[in-house]
């Protein structure tokens, strides 16, 4: 049997997003002290930014991969892991400053630019 390969990228297209949200319902909880960074990656031979995150027993939180390396992709990764698994108590990071612009802006939309503690 000989499938095209413009069939089996309608098949992953169709079938992709329902496998992805039975994958990430199944998935484990994770902790709540989370290790984020920032990675290169080349992708079919071009560079991309692999944002992820893991806890504090290693298992992966989330990941996201991305054209650019700033503030917005960073806040970007950062929602999405929120989303998922909610707002973790602790995260560190490397000196990356995109990812420190990112959870300082999130911390002030979230306490509304008070001072209190955020997750930073």
């Amino acid at each position: 049997m000989e499938v095209d390969h413009s069939t089996l990228n309608r098949w992953v297209i169709k079938c992709a997003p329902p496998l992805e949200k039975e994958f990430r319902a199944r998935k484990c909880p994770v902790g709540r002290s989370w290790r984020m960074d920032e990675t290169y990656v080349k992708v079919r031979g071009v560079w991309k930014y692999l944002y992820r995150a893991v806890d504090k027993s290693g298992a992966t939180v989330d990941f996201l991969l991305t054209a650019k390396r700033d503030h917005r992709a960073a806040l970007r990764f950062l929602r999405k892991a929120f989303g998922q698994h909610g707002v973790p108590t602790k995260i560190t990071i490397d000196k990356s400053g995109a990812n420190t612009a990112a959870i300082e802006s999130y911390n002030r939309r979230r306490w509304g630019g008070c001072e209190a503690p955020g997750i930073f």
